[in-house]
């Protein structure tokens, strides 16, 4: 069954092909330059080629562009589309009426040869004939599909190609409500990042124009750079949002920060307000506030239908080649209508956002970041290669991972099991949210860090260092170890490790192994790993005098087999909190000499048993040298 998650890698795949339209609108924007005073009187001819050469073969590229971004960069279906495509046009250039390859086609080949590569890279034939088996029969079945594909199209292109000119006619008679409708939709969309597969038609689809030379250009996009008139009314409203409105979130959300946390916050959403505003990349601000009010996120959808709709109802035309930044505003100011009317128009905007947040802030109390509850996002980006490890334990191990990729902002991951996914652990990484959209299929925001990160994770994987994860041994606020008031600990005398302060009078394991040793007391308990790390468990400070009063009662027996969440020990929190000298409680190695390395998740709240608090790489043992 096709679930919302199989379309996710469809909607990655989209941004592939995209990424080279900045470029010809560049192209575009510097032909218009004065190059004959330069003695360049050829250059903007040159220019426009180029610009127009990108667009003439954009079919060709959304067909490559999606088989690489659906396969991880297979070569062969990458062949496979390229070819496909060549087999189109040659057929349907045949006939005496030619057809020309749309987008459209392209994003049919091209998903045809990232299926097919899917179904038949591991194909085995007989061993004569093996060559052609594997990725090698992608080609050359999507040589045949192409074919068939391409006699069928010689009868139906021609009404295709119509109805995709009537299409644009229905939408264009929607006037205004039908763009705020896209608007509201396409902002709804990308909470799931499906929202590239509604803007790829009305970009790249939807609607005919005829350029001076005869070649017909479909879609909002091709037809605004091919200098239609009509063109832009499906871009033109997000310039005022992305570029003002997100910015105004984040500048709320700063000002309506705790005044200890207001540095942090200031430069991480600064960051986020400037990429905003820049190159109209928006989740980092999105999805702070989504997860923590989700009504006001449709309240935001909805504002941004309506500026979409006043925009239309101006009169107000503009395009963008990648999205609705700065950058894109000023390269391509020169084919808009009445754009500059977008700067004041952004200017309200803002300022309604920015109100409008710091109010629901204060009066509904949303837990934005920097708050007393606010979500994890900050900026960490320096302990990437640190926090890889951490998050793929959080998500459940490379056993667990049955794809993964990412796109600008987001990991988007197949997993085998989405149980196994901790999300807290992920938030407390530095996620701003996970959404699972079924079938196995998770998107993980990171915020623009995504890309390194899988990168970093995939460096873990490859390297498979001998390594110990450790979840989190108590609810409560880990904190560093030198935090501890207790000078053997704080000094690392009795091993290195963290400490936790708990608010749940509850201790469990922290790793699989066999229990070694239990005080007296109960207050302390020792662990030893199946790699034959040592673990000190030390309830609060000074609380070995805590004896007779049933302080800590232990579930547990030495000998005892121990796994990650598993009871040690009850103890009464309140008790212990008023006759000790702290309830800080170490987590320590006490054998740290077998550890090369090691990687800390950010000191903030946790939850019993949640994962990635700690990752160890131990020192190699054939040899006695030490893990690179």
């Amino acid at each position: 069954m096709i679930s919302i998650g199989s379309f996710q890698q469809l909607g990655r795949a989209i941004m592939l092909p995209m990424v080279v339209l900045p470029a010809a609108a560049i192209f575009l924007s510097l032909s218009q330059l004065p190059w004959d005073m330069v003695g360049l009187p050829g250059m903007s001819g040159y220019l426009q080629a180029a610009s127009g050469a990108v667009f003439m073969f954009l079919p060709y590229i959304f067909a490559v562009g999606i088989a690489l971004g659906m396969t991880g960069n297979a070569l062969s279906a990458g062949m496979a589309a390229l070819v496909g495509m060549f087999i189109y046009e040659g057929i349907t250039g045949s006939v005496e009426a030619q057809i020309e390859p749309t987008v459209l086609i392209g994003t049919i080949i091209g998903v045809a040869s990232g299926i097919s590569h899917a179904q038949f890279k591991n194909l085995k034939l007989p061993e004569y004939i093996q060559f052609f088996g594997g990725p090698r029969f992608v080609p050359l079945f999507v040589s045949f599909i192409s074919l068939i594909f391409s006699i069928g199209m010689v009868g139906v292109a021609p009404y295709l190609q119509r109805l995709l000119i009537d299409l644009g006619d229905i939408v264009a008679s929607g006037g205004g409500f039908g763009v705020f409708l896209y608007g509201f939709v396409h902002r709804i969309l990308v909470v799931f990042g499906l929202h590239h597969l509604v803007s790829h038609v009305f970009w790249f689809q939807i609607g005919g124009f005829e350029t001076a030379a005869g070649e017909m250009v479909y879609g909002d996009l091709p037809r605004f750079f091919a200098g239609d008139p009509t063109a832009g009314s499906f871009m033109a409203g997000m310039y005022p949002t992305m570029m003002f409105a997100l910015p105004a979130i984040a500048f709320a959300i700063i000002h309506e920060a705790r005044e200890d946390l207001k540095p942090k916050i200031r430069k991480t959403f600064m960051y986020a307000a400037l990429s905003s505003f820049l190159t109209g990349v928006t989740e980092p601000v999105e999805f702070a506030f989504l997860f923590v009010a989700p009504y006001l996120y449709v309240v935001h959808a909805l504002l941004s239908g309506i500026i979409m709709w006043v925009t239309y109802e101006l009169g107000i035309k503009h395009g963008f080649s990648f999205s609705g930044g700065a950058i894109d505003y000023l390269i391509n100011e020169h084919l808009a209508t009445r754009g500059w009317l977008l700067i004041p128009i952004g200017v309200v905007v803002g300022l309604v956002y920015y109100f409008l947040f710091r109010w629901a802030i204060r009066k509904f109390r949303i837990p934005t970041p920097g708050r007393e509850e606010g979500s994890q996002l900050d900026e960490w980006a320096g302990d990437i290669p640190y926090r890889a490890p951490l998050i793929l334990q959080a998500i459940g191990g490379k056993q667990n991972i049955v794809q993964m990729e990412s796109c600008i902002t987001r990991l988007r991951l197949k997993v085998s099991n989405e149980k196994l996914i901790d999300t807290n652990s992920l938030r407390n990484l530095g996620a701003a949210g996970v959404i699972k959209l079924g079938g196995g299929h998770v998107q993980v925001v990171f915020g623009t860090y995504s890309e390194l990160i899988r990168e970093e994770m995939s460096k873990t994987i490859k390297r498979d260092q001998a390594q110990v994860l450790f979840n989190s041994p108590m609810q409560g606020r880990m904190i560093p170890l030198e935090e501890v008031p207790d000078p053997i600990f704080a000094g690392k005398l009795v091993g290195q490790g963290v400490a936790f302060i708990p608010d749940r009078g509850e201790l469990v394991s922290p790793v699989k192994g066999v229990v070694i040793h239990i005080y007296p007391t109960m207050h302390a308990i020792g662990i030893r790993t199946e790699e034959g790390l040592e673990v000190l468990l030390h309830i609060g400070i000074d609380t070995s005098k805590l004896a007779g009063k049933s302080y800590f009662n232990a579930v547990v027996k030495e000998g005892d087999e121990v796994v990650p969440g598993m009871l040690l020990i009850r103890f009464d929190l309140q008790r212990v909190k008023k006759e000790s000298k702290s309830l800080a409680t170490p987590m320590v190695i006490t054998n740290s000499d077998l550890v090369h390395s090691w990687r800390f998740a950010p000191f903030k709240a946790v939850k019993k048993g949640q994962s990635s608090v700690l990752s160890v790489v131990l020192k190699e043992r054939n040899g006695g040298g030490e893990a690179q």
